[in-house]
């Protein structure tokens, strides 16, 4: 083999041939090395080959990737390659550390070349003097336009709608519609929509660019908009608004303000988005872990879920005084100390499953008034028959594990008991929580699982108890 050759087969691969994702689509480990390398060696030309031409969201799961020590520098090697865009794709800790490295000046340099919802997004979650100091590094126009989105509630349609949008007088043309389009120079970079306003920019109806460019150019706007029945208000929850798009199909709704003036535009990427947090959300307080993330530090995840914990601490003694009152039963009858975590975990894991049926169907609106008992009855026919199922085998295997029938029967009883308590605690907590103004996605599971390890081993040392005969 020539020398030529054998350089050539132990040489690196090309940057921009390295693949940024392997096959199971996470990032590609020598991809990240590559970066890595390029980073420490202060390589500003070979980061640029690697990273310059990025999606935003692949940048953004790079930058989570990286040393924390060396994200910001991989930001300030990129230079004005840099995306902005991509720290919308990132852990919020992340975002906001970012935030605090990078010069304010810098920082509004970029939100200026950002849409308008971007830039929110990003400005969010920094407290209010550090979007004060970067909003004054931006131009009037565009200072305004962000504190205008920032004033709207968290979590609102106002704060993720984008503000730059194409609205037409009633009075136009197609024609001058689309002349209107060839010649701006502040046009959204995409849209799907044209908007009708009246003079006072009241919202009148909506223009599908499809159909502009299948119509004459005399055609008045007014004689092919569609009247906007589905226009968001810029102050509603956003998962009401996502709620919106899911029926009816939607890929753009206008937003307007309390006088139906119209100040932005919502669009499907956005939508996406908030379904997946709203999903995420619902996921992490099932769990009590509030809305932590995977970048958060020690000492903010130990402080998310201590809450629930200290809470949770106090309802399992509330359980284990139950089991105090029946200590003289369980001292005569070793069995039933064996036998107890079988019917709690049974009816804790019960009324897990029907508590998140109840709380999905809480929040997508499809457990209601209406049809509450219907969906109660259903309840308790499946956790009977359940209940009956289970209570023969697990009867059936205590009676020859401890070879005494009567023991079987018992546990049986118990268990048939505790799963039909399941089934309506799992429904009914998540829809009196909700009643009060709780979040059920939060509070119910700490309920829940307190009345099936009461309900059971009360259950269960109080039936073994009259039925042996032993002391109470």
């Amino acid at each position: 083999m020539s020398e030529a050759a054998e350089l050539e087969k132990t040489a690196p691969p090309e940057p921009s041939i390295i693949p940024v994702r392997d096959e199971d689509e996470r990032l590609n480990p020598d991809f990240i090395a590559a970066v890595e390398a390029a980073i420490e060696a202060e390589d500003q030309d070979a980061l640029k080959a690697l990273a310059a031409d990025l999606h935003e969201a692949d940048t953004g799961d790079l930058i989570e990737t990286l040393a924390p020590e060396d994200r910001t520098s991989f930001i300030r090697l990129l230079g004005d390659q840099f995306d902005y865009t991509a720290l919308t794709e990132t852990d919020e800790a992340i975002r906001v550390q970012l935030l605090e490295d990078l010069p304010n000046e810098v920082i509004a340099e970029a939100l200026g070349e950002l849409d308008s919802d971007d830039a929110v997004y990003i400005l969010e979650d920094l407290d209010e003097e550090d979007q004060a100091a970067i909003l004054e590094e931006l131009p009037y126009a565009e200072r305004a336009q962000l504190k205008k989105a920032l004033d709207y509630p968290e979590d609102s349609a106002g704060r993720r709608m984008q503000s730059e949008f194409i609205a037409v007088a009633q009075f136009w043309t197609v024609g001058q519609t689309i002349d209107y389009m060839r010649e701006a120079r502040d046009l959204p970079d995409s849209f799907y929509e044209i908007y009708v306003v009246d003079p006072a920019f009241k919202l009148m109806g909506s223009v599908h660019l499809d159909k502009i460019l299948r119509t004459k150019r005399d055609e008045k706007v007014t004689s092919i908009m569609e009247e906007t029945r589905q226009a968001v208000l810029a102050t509603e929850d956003q998962e009401e608004v996502a709620r919106r798009f899911e029926r009816y199909n939607l890929v753009s709704s206008a937003v307007v303000d309390e006088n139906d003036r119209m100040v932005g535009v919502l669009t499907v990427d956005d939508i996406v988005d908030v379904i997946q947090e709203e999903a995420e959300e619902d996921l992490r307080a099932l769990a009590g872990v509030g809305d932590e993330e995977i970048s958060d530090s020690v000492m903010t995840i130990a402080r998310s879920r201590l809450t629930w914990l200290v809470v949770n601490l106090g309802t399992a003694v509330l359980a284990s005084f139950v089991i105090a009152m029946f200590d003289d039963t369980i001292q005569a009858m070793v069995a039933l100390a064996v036998l107890m975590p079988i019917v709690a975990s049974m009816g804790g894991n019960a009324g897990t499953q029907t508590m998140t049926v109840a709380v999905r169907g809480i929040a997508t609106q499809e457990l209601s008034a209406r049809n509450m008992i219907r969906v109660l009855n259903r309840e308790i026919l499946v956790s009977v028959l359940n209940g009956v199922f289970l209570a023969i085998l697990i009867g059936l295997t205590a009676w020859f594990w401890f070879e005494s029938p009567g023991l079987g029967i018992v546990i049986g009883g118990a268990i048939v008991i505790n799963m039909l308590f399941a089934g309506l605690s799992g429904l009914l907590i998540p829809i009196i929580l909700d009643k009060f103004n709780v979040d059920p996605a939060i509070a119910s599971s700490v309920f829940v699982t307190t009345v099936t390890d009461v309900v059971g081993f009360f259950a269960f040392l109080g039936i073994a108890a009259l039925w042996f005969g032993l002391p109470f």
